[in-house]
């Protein structure tokens, strides 16, 4: 038997190996398996299996099985197809997202230098800045060294040659490791009782007399029933492990070895509710039901307004698939959703409910994974890797606030969109899916708009809850009022004042993090950038440091300007922590806290932080873009907003559209009860027609004015477009290498719109140089994008075939959220 193997490099073929007898009952297709590859050891995907094999040369054969049960079915591979097809990666790169990081097993290549011997050889070369002596350098400094950092510390990738000459000469050592998973099922020693409750009494007073220390053990595992964890036993008994094994010598008890669960807990609680669903939901139930009973494929646009109660629509729908004995996936933006979403799901589905996230340990993650493997959990909730979980029998996908830009991955290959992607796999699994969101993405609403997609609108708030009121302060006109107080209008602390005395909840947003977000001398006009990356630095004030948000480079405050000596340096801008600064000097009295991905670095802190906000403990919650998301407090009758123009002025075409959703998702937090609530802009452009929008709530305003410029701007949803990336830390070789892959799109892409190589708008990244070329099909002439991707990827290979700057980076991206 023979079994084609897929592996997460960028090979777009299956490698066929031999399957040996010992393994002919578990290899399966949908399992994963250990195979020798080159030189290396790998953990691959068997995607078919066969009885014969048609290649000449010596067929190797797998070495080790990893999985019982097969993590994915013909339907699933099927929808992992889809996705390396369509975002142009190889099947084992899509395969990768449907298993836990930390559980391959593979071979890394180590080198290790006779440091002395190279010292001497350094000695000796001529060139100092050659390759060669740059090696010599590194290896007369260390004794070990990975081949990654190898090539990051002399920047350049082609250095194997050179390894395997001063392997012949005896300068260094290549060894081959292969490193056993990361991540386990964790066992824990158990202790029980071995012989009958008679028989340990008859056996007391002789051990009593003895060795008192042990009766207590005794006593307490008569007491327990259950066998129980050596620890927790020693930590009851106050007793040593000695005790427990003298025990064992003797017949009493047996230690054994057992497999535990961990299990993720959410910080963040909240007490089940008797919910009385309104005539609407029930409508909007009804209809997407009839398409779960008769197991078809539908795409439904939930368009509810903020506080419409679309969550509970989404929990009614899942309690009917779950009576069917199918399963449901949850798809939610980011972390910072989870809690709240989570802890409803759990109140009605209980130990069904699994979650997958990155806050969660590697341990905790890879457990739920298997839960899910194993049929255990049959709703699992997560940002857009919850995707991927592998789930039998799919009754139901949601994804939530459907219009979020985090449902594009942006740094891993193949860089999907989860949003398109669970249409497609609600597509094959034969389901319906559900997107919801107040504000639908642009392209979202065109679809249900021309019929692709079937609209259902929430138009009014549960509990007969008003939409907020929403007010715009231009903060030019209050500065020559002299009604400004630093980075806040008088009118905004007054009712901020207000809320504090009445005893409700006030939420402030502003999406920068830091203190200020620039320092600049204000004699020479010099702003303190980031030595890799082409953007300013930014302050924080609780650690008194410069930091870049780009790459994470850290700088200490300078005395002077670093380029007159000018002692005027001034602050400038308004990050999240100045925010909670200047309301601390206004409102000393207040207990404020920030929500932002500096302040919830640690393992459960927003939950915390979001219990506590619930109970009225926190009466101020500041924070970045995390704060418009999904959360639900009855007490917010107040949002501010600081600086309206953050995200608007930001060059790209999805701007206006991010600023529109980003501000009414951010006032939907306020008045979601019988208080009504109030929502005050601060802004220096009133009559932008975004605000405006925001300022009528009329998200069909803002709908039809956008969807004539995409028109206009030929963006999407009347295109499809791909972002051709280019980078290297030496700026010649990628513009040489990006105009070199113009010419051959220019060559594969007749009939297609593309702009030259043109610099990206943030220039220079982590020290590397970016180009860009913008490839754009009209989706008149190539509705499926078949004529985009295939240029892209002729011009791809090619590239890589012909070229002398294929080991320049490169990165496609189709479908891109963003152009800069």
């Amino acid at each position: 038997m023979f079994c084609q193997v897929v592996f997460p490099l960028p090979f777009r073929k299956a490698f066929t190996y031999s399957i040996p007898d010992e393994f002919t009952d578990s290899v399966k297709v949908g399992v994963r398996v250990v195979a020798p590859f080159g030189k290396r050891v790998l953990t691959g995907f068997v995607v078919a299996i066969s009885k014969t094999a048609d290649i000449k040369e010596k067929i190797k054969p797998i070495s080790d099985v990893l999985d019982e049960k097969p993590i994915f079915d013909k339907t699933a591979l099927k929808f992992y197809e889809w996705i390396s097809e369509y975002y142009l990666s190889s099947l084992g790169e899509a395969l990768k997202n449907s298993v836990p990081y930390g559980t391959e097993i593979e071979s890394k290549r180590r080198v290790v230098s006779d440091k002395d011997f190279c010292e001497k050889l350094l000695n000796q070369e001529r060139k100092k800045t050659s390759l060669r002596a740059k090696l010599l350098s590194v290896f007369s400094q260390k004794e070990v060294h990975s081949i990654s950092t190898l090539q990051k510390e002399v920047k350049n990738k082609n250095i194997y040659s050179l390894l395997r000459s001063f392997e012949k000469i005896g300068a260094v050592t290549l060894l081959d490791e292969t490193s056993a998973a990361k991540v386990r099922a964790k066992k824990v020693k158990f202790v029980k009782l071995e012989k009958s409750i008679d028989e340990i009494y008859e056996k007391m007073p002789e051990i009593e007399k003895k060795s008192p220390k042990q009766v207590v053990l005794l006593l307490e595992l008569l007491s327990s029933k259950e066998p129980v964890a050596l620890s927790e036993l020693l930590r009851r008994t106050k007793s040593a492990a000695s005790t427990v094994n003298s025990l064992e010598k003797k017949g009493l008890v047996r230690i054994f070895d057992k497999e535990i669960e961990r299990i993720y807990t959410e910080t963040y609680k909240e007490e089940p509710k008797q919910i009385i669903l309104t005539e609407p939901q029930q409508q909007i139930i009804n209809r997407i039901y009839e398409t779960i009973e008769k197991n078809i494929f539908e795409t439904f646009l939930l368009h509810g307004v903020t506080g419409s109660g679309k969550t509970q629509v989404y929990i009614e729908l899942a309690k009917k698939v779950i009576e069917k004995g199918k399963s449901v996936i949850i798809l939610v933006p980011e972390i910072s959703l989870t809690p709240q979403i989570t802890s409803r799901f759990y109140n009605y589905f209980g130990d069904l409910t699994a979650v997958l996230h990155s806050r969660m340990s590697l341990g905790e993650r890879y457990d739920s994974w298997r839960r899910i493997i194993a049929g255990k959990s049959k709703v699992v909730i997560g940002p857009r890797s919850a995707l991927f979980a592998p789930l039998q029998n799919i009754g139901l996908i949601v994804v939530d606030e459907e219009h979020d830009q985090s449902y594009k991955q942006n740094d891993l290959v193949p860089k999907y969109h989860a949003r398109d992607a669970a249409i497609i796999r609600a597509k094959f699994s034969e389901c319906p899916v559900v997107l919801g969101s107040a504000t639908p993405s642009v392209e979202s609403m065109y679809n249900a708009l021309n019929g692709k997609y079937n609209l259902l609108e929430l138009p009014d708030r549960i509990d007969n809850a008003k939409l907020p009121l929403i007010k715009l302060v231009d903060v030019t006109i209050e500065k020559k009022k002299k009604r400004m107080e630093s980075i806040f209008s008088r009118e905004i602390l007054d009712e901020i004042g207000n809320r504090l005395k009445k005893k409700e909840s006030v939420i402030i947003l502003q999406n920068r993090r830091g203190f200020a977000t620039q320092v600049f001398c204000n004699d020479c006009g010099e702003v303190v950038t980031c030595p890799d990356c082409s953007v300013s630095m930014v302050h924080h004030l609780s650690k008194n440091i410069l930091q870049c948000h780009y790459c994470g480079i850290v700088k200490h405050v300078p005395k002077a300007c670093t380029n007159c000596g000018s002692l005027a340096l001034k602050f400038f801008g308004t990050g999240t922590q100045r925010v909670e600064d200047e309301l601390d000097y206004y409102f000393p009295g207040a207990k404020i806290e920030r929500v932002d991905s500096d302040s919830i670095n640690k393992k459960g802190k927003l939950g915390e932080i979001l219990n506590s906000f619930r109970k009225g403990e926190i009466d101020i919650l500041v924070g970045t873009q995390m704060v418009s998301k999904g959360l639900d407090f009855s007490n917010v009758t107040l949002v501010g907003v600081v600086a309206a123009e953050t995200s608007l002025w930001i060059p790209d075409f999805r701007a206006d559209e991010r600023t529109f959703q980003l501000l009414t998702q951010v006032a939907g937090r306020s008045g979601r009860s019988e208080k009504e609530g109030e929502v005050i802009i601060q802004t220096q452009n009133q009559k932008h027609f975004v605000l405006q929008k925001v300022l009528m709530n009329d998200y069909k305003g803002f709908y039809e004015k956008e969807i004539l410029l995409r028109e206009q701007g030929e963006y999407p949803p009347f295109t499809r477009i791909g972002l051709i990336e280019m980078k290297d830390e030496k700026e010649d070789r990628v513009r040489a290498g990006i105009r070199e892959f113009f010419d051959y799109l220019r060559k594969y892409g007749k009939g297609l719109k593309m702009t030259p190589p043109t610099e990206a708008i943030i220039y220079k990244i982590k020290g590397n140089y970016r180009f860009q070329i913008l490839v754009k099909s009209h989706k008149k002439f190539d509705p499926s994008g078949k004529q985009l991707r295939n240029a892209i990827l002729n011009s791809f290979v090619e590239f890589n075939q012909k070229s002398r700057f294929k080991d320049v980076r490169l990165i496609i991206d189709i479908d891109p959220q963003s152009i800069i």
